[in-house]
């Protein structure tokens, strides 16, 4: 039995280049059962790779921007109705959502998109995940934070505020845990020192 029946793969930057993305950078993956709706409005960095299942919505006056060496795990979903920036080297686990709109659920608004706007209660902000940021498995991101420069956010942990730079965050709502290493901004000089020397 062929095996690769169950392997999707990955479109290439080559297999990109002519979809109308606002911008592709090189080596980029994306897996082809991911759903991406609003593509114009989609600028992707150098290094990026989008995997299983993922659902990026950027329709209308939206907007997702990746900077460089970012992954996006399998399973997420980034609704950018009203921006979502993520700078370089931040990246998101299995099942990661962030929403830069949602629904108001105080029960004094009708809520989804199939109800007209003049109905509505949404709440909408841009979402910005500063350079180096992780975030873990299963973890929910709500519109208009920021999440400072090096922070971490752990698994299954709710964002409703914004984060500062370089702590460890963790729970429902996240809350500051320690300080997070700078370390790795060492390893950061030596990969774009051997990039530029080869």
């Amino acid at each position: 039995m062929d095996t690769k029946i169950f392997e999707p793969g990955y479109y290439t930057e080559e297999d990109l280049r002519g979809v109308g993305f606002k911008s592709l950078g090189r080596n980029v993956a994306i897996s082809k059962n991911c759903t991406i709706l609003g593509i114009p409005n989609i600028s992707i960095g150098d290094n990026v790779r989008i995997d299983s299942y993922c659902s990026i919505f950027a329709t209308g006056s939206g907007f997702l921007t990746l900077g460089s060496y970012i992954h996006i795990g399998g399973y997420s979903a980034l609704s950018a109705g009203s921006g979502i920036v993520m700078e370089d080297f931040s990246g998101l686990s299995q099942g990661v959502k962030i929403y830069s709109r949602t629904d108001d659920y105080s029960g004094k608004f009708l809520t989804n998109p199939t109800v007209p706007q003049q109905y509505t209660g949404v709440v909408e902000g841009q979402v910005s995940l500063g350079k180096h940021v992780i975030v873990g498995a299963g973890s929910v991101i709500l519109p208009g934070t920021t999440i400072g420069e090096g922070a971490s956010v752990g698994a299954m942990s709710l964002v409703t505020k914004d984060l500062d730079e370089w702590n460890v965050y963790f729970g429902s709502p996240a809350k500051k845990l320690k300080r997070r290493s700078k370390e790795l901004l060492i390893l950061e000089e030596q990969l774009v020192a051997n990039k530029e020397n080869t």
